[in-house]
């Protein structure tokens, strides 16, 4: 039921439009069972100072009580990027808490089929102008079209990094800025994944209205 509600949500907002397609101490392990208490960020690792990365590591509401957060240093480097390159600029590694439900959602490339479970995921459905979009999460034209949208479910003690995005060189003439913008990592999407849907990305040629 609650897919069938979530699939004709998604029709309704993108039918039609184009979908879009990315070594501090270790603090203690905050106890999962302890489901009452706020998530408390642990100190997060970063290609550059903290200072430097734009926005906060505070987790959207709807999300705050979903998440534990946990000690990954491996896995969390693996998601920091230098800048220019992409990836995250600072995360903090998280599992999925039982009885919850998260949906991810990641744009991609149609010719390549591979791409669908890919490393890079966002918490929002893609919405507005394409450019706009590819600039919040540092997509470069050359890496996706992003063509199709994949919306899937996140499995219970699937473990993932959430932060703020780093920025990223796509020519001599095109650079993205370090982003506010949550973004997901997931290392093992195939795995960690479920009751997935996919979408195709359609024409639809808003008129500019000058002011």
């Amino acid at each position: 039921m609650l897919k069938n509600t979530i699939t004709g949500m998604l029709i309704l907002s993108c039918s039609g439009c184009v979908l879009l397609e990315k070594k501090d101490p270790i603090p203690p392990v905050i106890d999962p069972a302890d489901a009452d208490v706020p998530v408390l960020l642990m100190p997060t690792a970063t290609a550059i100072s903290a200072a430097e990365c734009a926005g906060d590591m505070e987790l959207p509401v709807e999300l705050s009580r979903k998440f534990t957060a946990v000690s990954d240093p491996e896995l969390l480097a693996q998601s920091i990027g230098e800048a220019n390159e992409g990836k995250l600029c600072q995360g903090q590694v998280y599992v999925a808490k039982q009885n919850t439900q998260v949906m991810l959602f990641r744009g991609w490339n149609a010719s390549n089929p591979a791409s669908e479970f890919g490393e890079w995921w966002a918490l929002k459905s893609p919405r507005g102008q394409i450019a706009q979009y590819r600039s919040d999460y540092q997509i470069c034209y050359q890496w996706s079209p992003l063509d199709k949208l994949t919306l899937c479910s996140l499995k219970v003690g699937a473990k993932v990094v959430i932060g703020t995005g780093q920025s990223a060189t796509c020519s001599d003439y095109l650079d993205y800025p370090s982003s506010a913008k949550k973004q997901v990592y997931l290392a093992n999407a195939n795995a960690d994944l479920f009751d997935c849907s996919s979408y195709n990305a359609e024409f639809n040629w808003t008129p500019i209205v000058n002011n």
